[in-house]
């Protein structure tokens, strides 16, 4: 009796779980194949989370690859705290208009690859956000027919976030696992219900696909409320992300081989073979995002160049069946058929190829199990591994129609804890 009313509660905090992943990949919606490069970050140095604090500001940027000069607009949206539409209207959450033309482009200059560049900075003084919370950032043609969307989110530092990071408890993946504990500190904020209008959220990389959420606090000291879980925060640790620069892209540098020019520059990179059952080696990154740049020009934006670049990856470890994809931010972490790689048996190697602007970018190879990103298979995990990882506090107090985002705390595992 015991044994299966706890199954079904397992099942429910799984279900739920699964609710929260699936909330936030519908609402992202991916770009067709002339629409390249998206970028929407926070504008602090070497910050590349779609996270900024109420006021600040956040850039969208993309290329248009027909360089038509086409007219397209934007749509901002407030989401609640699983990415379901939030009940209110938008002068509760915009200063101005919520939808509005993009009007900063330029052509590019001097390069194979013809395009139109697009900058998009808010807020605007057409386009001001009021409160804070889960946003989706579409971008729309002249038609009204949704291009892409995008997520992005916007706290207010109403209480204390306090981060640690830890090898896995568990004998079994304490080499292998990470383990996140925090704690949120409100001395000047009463919150009457904390374990129902707190609301916490924790992502690796910022990477939507790794988000952990449905935590009540352990806790409570003071104005303190503690999350001290064991298993409940666990994140494979997986592997340092690899990397190739292409800012010079004429010539073979870090990780290229040999670059080719036809219509456009091609770009092929040595073999990448599996990492999972190697040690680990150090091998400093940038957590999976990339940086559009060029030696050759002053412009990075519109004298960058595209490249098609190839990959090919040599791997023994069993896929159960399951397709593998080269991941990392440089499409917003989807998984796509775009970037999805091909066995090829004749010469035993899984092959992919993207067309990339010039820059430098980290990737990494993961297996799509059912709904399950798995980034340990093929390139293992390591307690060594270096991660970003964020806690975002989201409040809804009684009688309150949104969620807000009043913290945001997050750290690096280089200051792991045993």
């Amino acid at each position: 009796m015991k044994e299966g009313f706890l199954k079904k509660i397992i099942s429910a905090i799984l279900l739920l779980l699964t609710i929260s992943l699936s909330a936030q990949n519908k609402n992202t919606i991916n770009p067709p194949d002339h629409i390249k490069s998206i970028m929407l970050r926070s504008q602090a140095v070497n910050d590349y989370a779609p996270i900024v604090r109420l006021g600040q500001s956040i850039l969208l940027e993309f290329d248009d690859l027909n360089a038509d000069q086409h007219q397209y607009s934007y749509k901002i949206e407030h989401y609640d705290y699983n990415w379901e539409l939030s009940n209110i209207n938008s002068t509760e959450y915009i200063d101005g208009y919520n939808t509005d033309w993009i009007r900063n482009f330029e052509e590019s200059f001097n390069t194979l690859q013809a395009y139109t560049h697009y900058r998009l900075q808010l807020p605007n003084e057409y386009t001001k956000i009021k409160i804070s919370g889960n946003y989706m950032l579409t971008v729309l043609d002249e038609n009204n027919g949704i291009v892409f969307s995008r997520p992005f989110i916007i706290y207010e530092p109403l209480v204390d976030v306090g981060v640690s990071v830890h090898r896995n408890r568990d004998i079994a993946t304490i080499n292998t696992k990470h383990s996140v504990q925090f704690s949120i500190n409100h001395p000047n904020l009463n919150i009457n219900n904390p374990s129902m209008e707190i609301k916490p959220v924790i992502y690796q990389n910022t990477d939507w696909n790794t988000r952990i959420d449905n935590l009540k606090p352990q806790f409570y000291k003071g104005s303190q409320l503690l999350y001290k879980y064991v298993d409940e925060i666990s994140f494979w640790a997986g592997n340092e992300f690899l990397f190739f620069d292409t800012k010079q892209i004429r010539t073979a540098s870090n990780n290229v081989a040999k670059v080719e020019l036809d219509d456009i520059f091609h770009t092929y990179l040595y073999i990448d073979e599996a990492r999972g059952s190697k040690p680990y080696t150090l091998n400093p990154d940038i957590n999976g995002n990339f940086v559009i740049r060029t030696i050759d020009d002053e412009n990075n934006a519109t004298e960058a160049d595209y490249s098609q670049v190839y990959f090919k990856l040599e791997s023994f470890a069993d896929t159960g069946g399951n397709d593998v994809y080269i991941y990392g931010n440089f499409n917003g972490w989807q998984l796509t058929d775009e970037n999805k790689l091909t066995y090829n048996e004749r010469s035993g190697l899984y092959e992919g190829q993207l067309l990339l602007k010039q820059g430098f970018y980290n990737y990494t190879y993961v297996i799509k199990n059912n709904d399950e990103i798995d980034n340990h298979t093929i390139e293992g995990s390591f307690y060594q591994t270096e991660n970003d990882y964020s806690v975002l506090v989201y409040y809804k107090p009684f009688g309150s129609r949104y969620d807000s985002v009043i913290g945001y705390g997050k750290t690096n595992s280089e200051n792991l804890r045993n």
